[in-house]
C-alpha cells in the first residue's frame, strides 16, 4: 500500500506518526474493486531503540482512517521503503562531533593540567600543599574525562525521516474492510 509520511520521525524518542495513502488500492483478485482510496490516513508508531551503526528506523502501522471517517485497526503492519526493505532510511546523525570533539577537548585540558603540575626531579623533593592539590585535581579530572569519553562513545545515532518520505505498508495478513469499501 503506497503512502507518504505526513509527520517526521526523530529516533531520539519513540513516537506516533501519521501518513497518507498516495494511490488508490484495489483488490488483488480483479484489480477493479477499490479497497482503500487515495487520501486515506494511516496512524502508527516508530521505535527509538537504535544501535551504533544502524541506519534504519523500525515503523509499524496500526490504524487506517478512511475518508468517510471509519476506522480500521490493522494490527502493526510493517513500513518498508520503496524497494521493500524493512524500516525507513533517510538522514543519520552519528554524533561524531560530540564523540571526538569531547575527546579532543578533554585531551587539551588534560595536557594543560599536566603542564601545570610540577614534576619533581628527585625523590627527596617534598610536595607542597599546592602541588598535592594540583596532582589530586589532575587525577580526578582524568577519571571524569575517561567516563565522559566512554559515555559519548556509547551515544546512539539519531535517525531522522523527513515528512514527505515515500514508502509502502507491507500487508502481510488479510484485512477485513468495512462494508462501505467491500
Amino acid at each position: 500500500m503506497p503512502a507518504t509520511l505526513i509527520t517526521g520521525i526523530n529516533s531520539d524518542l519513540p513516537g506516533r506518526i501519521t501518513a497518507q495513502v498516495s494511490q488508490n488500492v484495489y483488490d488483488s483478485a480483479t484489480g477493479h474493486r477499490l479497497l482503500i482510496p487515495q487520501g486515506t490516513k494511516l496512524f502508527g508508531r516508530y521505535d527509538s531503540k537504535v544501535s551504533v551503526g544502524q541506519s534504519r528506523v523500525l515503523v509499524v502501522w496500526s490504524d487506517i482512517i478512511f475518508p468517510s471517517g471509519s476506522t480500521l485497526q490493522i494490527g502493526g503492519m510493517a513500513g518498508t521503503d520503496a524497494e521493500g526493505y524493512g524500516g525507513f532510511k533517510d538522514k543519520v546523525n552519528n554524533h561524531y562531533l560530540k564523540t571526538f570533539g569531547s575527546a579532543v577537548m578533554i585531551a587539551l585540558i588534560g595536557t594543560g593540567i599536566d603542564m601545570a603540575v610540577p614534576q619533581s626531579s628527585t625523590l627527596a623533593t617534598q610536595d607542597t600543599a599546592s602541588d598535592a592539590a594540583r596532582r589530586n585535581f589532575a587525577e580526578t579530572f582524568g577519571r571524569v574525562a575517561d567516563r565522559t569519553i566512554q559515555r559519548n562513545m556509547d551515544v546512539q545515532p539519531t535517525l531522522e525521516i523527513r515528512p514527505g518520505y515515500k514508502f509502502n505498508v507491507l500487508v502481510d495478513q488479510d484485512i477485513v474492510l468495512p462494508g462501505l469499501y467491500r
